[in-house]
C-alpha cells in the first residue's frame, strides 16, 4: 500500500461512514466527514503524480480530521457507546493509517533527495 491508496481508502471510509452516521442522527455536523472525504478523493488524483503541493493539503485535511474525531467526537461516542463508538473508531483508524503512509512517503522521498 502507498499513500495514495490509503487517501483514498480514508476518504471512502469517511465518506460512507459519514452517511450512514447521518442517516441515524439527521445532523449536519455528521456530515463534516463525508465533505472531508469527498476533498481527500480529489486530493488522490494529484498523490498519484506525486504533486507536492497536493500531498500537503491532504496531510493537512488528514491532521485535521484525525484531530477533530480524537479530540471532540470519540470522547462523546465513548460516553454513548453502540455503532456510533464503532463508526469514530473505524474513521480514525483509517484516517491514522493514511497519516502513517503519508509521513513513510515523506520519510522516503527525503532520503531519496539526498
Amino acid at each position: 500500500m502507498n499513500s495514495s491508496k490509503a487517501n483514498i481508502l480514508n476518504s471512502i471510509c469517511l465518506m460512507v461512514i459519514g452517511l450512514w452516521g447521518y442517516s441515524e442522527v439527521i445532523s449536519p455536523t455528521a456530515l463534516i466527514p463525508v465533505y472531508f472525504g469527498f476533498v481527500l478523493f480529489f486530493c488522490s488524483f494529484g498523490l498519484k503524480k506525486e504533486n507536492k503541493v497536493i500531498a500537503h493539503i491532504a496531510v493537512l485535511l488528514t491532521f485535521i480530521i484525525l484531530i477533530a474525531l480524537v479530540g471532540m467526537r470519540l470522547p462523546k461516542s465513548i460516553e454513548q457507546g453502540g455503532l456510533g463508538l464503532v463508526r469514530v473508531m473505524l474513521m480514525i483508524g483509517t484516517s491514522a493509517l493514511s497519516m502513517l503512509y503519508f509521513i513513510k512517503s515523506f520519510i522516503a522521498n527525503r532520503k531519496v533527495k539526498k
